[in-house]
């Protein structure tokens, strides 16, 4: 652990999800962690049932504070928290991950070995009794994976990761246009530029993201979506194009077979085929639409 604490600020966005916002602000008061060196703050998207009687329960456990806008979306969200947060350093979960004890602690210490850059931890599924929620984290762990494995990261989701302050608004933030894929995007410009990227999986989050068959394609139709639009806007500053990779795709359908098997690992396979032609349609859909996607809750 490092010698020192440095003051960490930790952005959670959420939009009318109060029983796990209550869930991930518990464990985030449960912190190993000097309580002087960290503080929450909660940024609301517009939520119908606004959350400050909730914020306000939890005053006395740790240092946390409650910011609000208009309904506008994940991106503009977070970077609403992190235009309030005072921190050396920014951190960002979801409002339905439940971050481990040690994960400030784990968080500062690998801020320390790489300063200046973009630390993100491993998100586990918490509902592994659910197929659907399972095939979901799955498809983010193959996704790490591939990407992540030559141990020169490319992507890393905003469900579990730190970053400079300094560094994150030199960057210009999350791209409010982004409504969905934000976290792909952003870690794009990030490398563009010239900052590095680091996977820490001793950071642990929980993600308690309960999925049905209907939910599952409505969120990687949106992942589509926003799929086209990065692809869109990355061309646009002449940074190439992106294509499907044949080793990638083998992989997302190797994978669940191989790490489960049985019965249930073919079930997977099966969703995996579901999850990708959610994703195309969304990719095809937008590059139709031909304008940025709508504003979107922090919900997928």
């Amino acid at each position: 652990m490092p010698e020192t604490h440095p003051l960490i600020s930790v952005v959670v966005p959420t939009y009318d999800r109060a029983p796990q916002l209550a869930r991930c602000l518990e464990a985030l008061a449960a912190q190993e962690y000097p309580r002087d060196r960290y503080e929450v703050i909660v940024a609301d998207d517009g939520s119908p049932d606004p959350a400050d009687g909730l914020v306000r329960q939890f005053a006395g456990k740790m240092n946390v504070v409650l910011v609000t806008q208009k309904h506008v979306g994940p991106a503009a969200t977070r970077n609403l928290g992190a235009s309030h947060a005072p921190g050396e350093f920014l951190a960002f979960t979801d409002d339905d991950c439940v971050p481990a004890r040690d994960w400030l602690a784990r968080m500062a210490a690998r801020l320390a070995r790489h300063p200046g850059c973009l630390v993100g931890g491993q998100t586990i599924n918490a509902l592994p009794e659910n197929i659907y929620s399972s095939s979901s984290q799955a498809l983010v762990d193959i996704l790490y994976h591939y990407y992540n494995v030559n141990g020169s990261p490319t992507f890393l989701t905003t469900s579990n990761v730190a970053m400079p302050a300094a560094q994150f608004r030199a960057t210009d933030g999350f791209d409010p246009a982004f409504r969905f894929a934000e976290d792909r995007e952003f870690c794009d410009r990030w490398l563009h530029h010239g900052y590095g990227m680091v996977y820490a999986p001793e950071m642990r989050v929980h993600h308690y993201h309960n999925l049905t068959l209907a939910r599952l394609w409505g969120q990687h139709f949106h992942y589509g979506r926003g799929a086209r639009h990065f692809h869109k806007v990355r061309a646009e500053r002449g940074w190439g194009n992106l294509r499907p990779e044949a080793g990638f795709y083998r992989t997302v359908f190797h994978y669940p077979f191989a790490r489960v098997g049985g019965t249930r690992g073919l079930r997977m396979e099966a969703l995996m085929l579901w999850i990708q032609m959610a994703n195309a349609a969304g990719f095809f859909f937008q590059a139709l639409k031909g304008t940025p996607p709508a504003t979107h809750s922090c919900r997928p």
